[in-house]
């Protein structure tokens, strides 16, 4: 810890209608769940240099397919050129060097994974390096020199229906109104993003059962910007994870990019908020 520090990449905003107290409690939490490790240029170009010229697992031909470009390996990316990293997992953007009070080069993320506070995630190191290498390479991230490696890094197959041709906007399937899919199978990525398609497709089905209307979610709200995402074709249909790029742009042109993303995020409360209260009315 000579060398890594905790903290988030940006001090972490108070959310709108969030107590001050809980937001203070929030920040403190958060901050002793990443561990930072900071590297300089020299560290940075000669931790890059051993990961592009490490062994790599022989694929199977089965798992040729084209790689997804939000869980790309970690030596693949650093394949594309030497800053690619810099401005992928290993971005600097948001921290500090606590030993030289500059912006770092390059930072690695640690994410806590257990409730002691023992067990440490690399952030974004999705990889194919065998597992010797994985250790050798890794060491080489200042501050890591000594770790003990519990588990190593595996590439993970993400497997999804063509949604686009086969579901509409409350996840019901075209060809069969009985079923309902739900989950990374439809094409949305992550927890969160899984969550919201179960909550649409549970709706509607419900909806279907009792003979009511769908229930469908405007798409300048983030649930409805997915399960529009994942209905409407596409030429290069990949897995799409929650993010303000699909949703509508506002009508006036905001430059700032935290004004913005306030004003999408104001603008989608809004509209939940509205389709709340003529819920309640209607009930």
């Amino acid at each position: 810890m000579n060398i890594g520090f905790y903290g988030n990449r940006y001090e972490e905003e108070r959310r709108l209608d969030e107590p001050y107290d809980e937001w203070i409690e929030r920040i403190k939490t958060q901050e002793e769940s990443y561990i930072n490790l900071p590297m300089n240029k020299e560290e940075y170009e000669d931790f890059i240099n051993e990961l592009v010229n490490s062994e790599t697992v022989i694929l199977h031909e089965f798992e040729k397919s084209e790689i997804f470009e939000g869980c790309m390996p970690i030596e693949v990316m650093a394949k594309r050129g030497k800053d690619t990293l810099r401005f992928g997992p290993l971005k600097p953007v948001g921290f500090t060097d606590k030993r030289t009070g500059r912006r770092p080069y390059s930072v690695v993320q640690l994410r806590q994974d257990n409730k002691e506070g023992t067990l440490y995630n690399l952030v974004g190191f999705q990889t194919n390096l065998k597992y010797g290498e994985q250790k050798r390479v890794f060491s080489k991230i200042p501050g890591l020199e000594n770790a003990n490696f519990v588990k190593y890094g595996v590439m993970h197959r993400n497997t999804y229906i063509n949604s686009t041709k086969l579901l509409d906007n409350t996840y019901n399937l075209k060809s069969d109104k009985r079923i309902y899919f739900a989950g990374q199978i439809t094409g949305v990525e992550g927890y969160v993003e899984s969550i919201s398609s179960g909550f649409v497709a549970g709706i509607n089905s419900c909806n279907q059962f009792e003979g009511k209307e769908k229930t469908i979610y405007d798409k300048q709200t983030v649930i409805g910007a997915l399960s529009e995402y994942i209905s409407n074709k596409h030429e290069d249909f990949q897995p799409m994870n929650a993010n303000f790029g699909i949703l509508p742009e506002l009508p006036e042109k905001i430059k700032d990019k935290k004004e913005r993303y306030n004003c999408l995020a104001k603008r989608s409360l809004g509209i939940i908020k509205n389709s709340l209260r003529k819920l309640v009315k209607k009930h």
